[in-house]
């Protein structure tokens, strides 16, 4: 993890680092908006417009790599119950308005310090390090899916990864589009059908009824507010705070953008956002340090949104599981390693987490991994 001496506190900034750290949370990205396109069949652009536009705002207003996520909770769900509950499109706009406002009240009041201020710092720091295990552990649940190619995908990441002048992302993107068009044969055809059809959103809320409000409350909204208070208002502030003490930002104000952007993106038709902590650490883990990287983001998925808004599904069937799976693991590292202060120990920090994460599935690779990491780190190839 970068300190706060290696991050530098300008303004934001515009190259290929930039670039490619605007990438860091597609792990988190791609599966939860292809799910609610696919099987919500929520409007492709509405949902990427709606995160679009709100990680350009925030890009430009926080100056850091300040992340927009899709709500986790209420993203599982929502696919996972929406045909035993009868969960809609609908009620997740719905989930997204309730979301909105109780954050907006509870920033606008204060109330989101007042609390915040009660967590203590162990407590806090346990949330992190869980946080970061989990998406860890998730990572590799994809990457198992084809697990010689992801795991030659994580080496070559973790080769390249301290070495700025190989952007480590760029090169993980491009051997991934590679690896899709081969395991899709017919992929790189209908990629061809595409054609530019530009694509405004309507407003949604009119057409919400009762009982979307109800359901989108109950079984969506109110499960989430634990998910987001420790990790997308407490975990994310102390994240930013202490890599950017110039830029430092509070809870109240972290809750207002929170229900800013649901209600925007809820308007239009789009899913409900947050600010999760995982989302910083793996901008920050594949190069970014300003919120160029997140306002870069917003405008691809933005330019995406309004001219290939019916293609959206196809499109990201580019970003095969392996691919996503390594961005998730660098991504969890980078914040379960934020549990600690930053020392001279850290690549000793990452080979135990990283080890103790692949130890859950298979004790037996965890082992080789932590062999070879440690060998590797003492010939100087592991830079992170």
């Amino acid at each position: 993890m970068s300190t706060k001496e290696d991050i530098p506190e300008t303004g934001n900034r515009y190259n290929l680092n930039e670039l490619a750290g605007a990438f860091g949370d597609l792990g988190t990205l791609v599966p939860f908006v292809v799910a609610y396109i696919v099987i919500l069949k929520m409007d492709g652009a509405a949902v990427l417009l709606g995160m679009g536009a709100a990680l350009i705002v925030v890009g430009a207003l926080y100056r850091t790599p300040f992340p927009v996520q899709p709500m986790k909770a209420i993203g599982t769900v929502a696919v996972g119950q929406a045909a035993v509950a009868g969960l809609t499109a609908s009620a997740v706009v719905a989930a997204g308005l309730v979301t909105g406002i109780i954050w907006l009240v509870l920033g606008a009041t204060g109330l989101a310090k007042r609390a915040a201020d009660l967590i203590p710092r162990p407590a806090l720091l346990g949330v992190i390090l869980g946080l970061g295990l989990s998406f860890m552990l998730e990572g590799l649940r994809m990457l198992s899916a084809n697990a010689w190619v992801g795991g030659g995908l994580l080496a070559l990441t973790l080769l390249m990864i301290g070495r700025p002048r190989f952007p480590a992302m760029l090169v993980l993107l491009v051997i991934g589009c590679a690896i899709a068009l081969i395991e899709q044969p017919g992929l790189a055809a209908e990629l061809g059908t595409i054609s530019p059809t530009f694509e405004l959103p309507g407003l949604a809320w009119p057409a919400l009824t009762w009982n979307d409000v109800w359901l989108g409350t109950i079984l969506l909204a109110l499960p989430q507010l634990p998910l987001t208070f420790g990790n997308a208002l407490i975990a994310i502030t102390d994240e930013n705070n202490r890599l950017f003490p110039n830029h430092r930002t509070n809870e109240n104000r972290v809750a207002v953008s929170t229900g800013i952007m649901n209600l925007w993106s809820s308007a239009i038709g789009g899913i409900p956002l947050c600010h999760g902590a995982g989302g910083m650490a793996g901008h920050i883990r594949f190069g970014a340090t300003t919120g160029g990287a997140t306002v870069m983001l917003g405008v691809l998925l933005t330019a995406t949104a309004l001219v290939f808004g019916g293609s959206i599904s196809l499109l990201l069937r580019v970003f095969p599981q392996s691919v996503l799976g390594v961005i998730l693991f660098m991504a969890g590292a980078e914040l379960a390693m934020t549990s600690k202060e930053p020392g001279p120990e850290k690549v000793d920090r990452f080979l135990v987490l990283a080890t103790a994460a692949i130890a859950v599935l298979n004790v037996g690779l965890a082992v080789i991994f932590g062999v070879l990491g440690h060998h590797a780190s003492k010939r100087g190839w592991l830079d992170l």
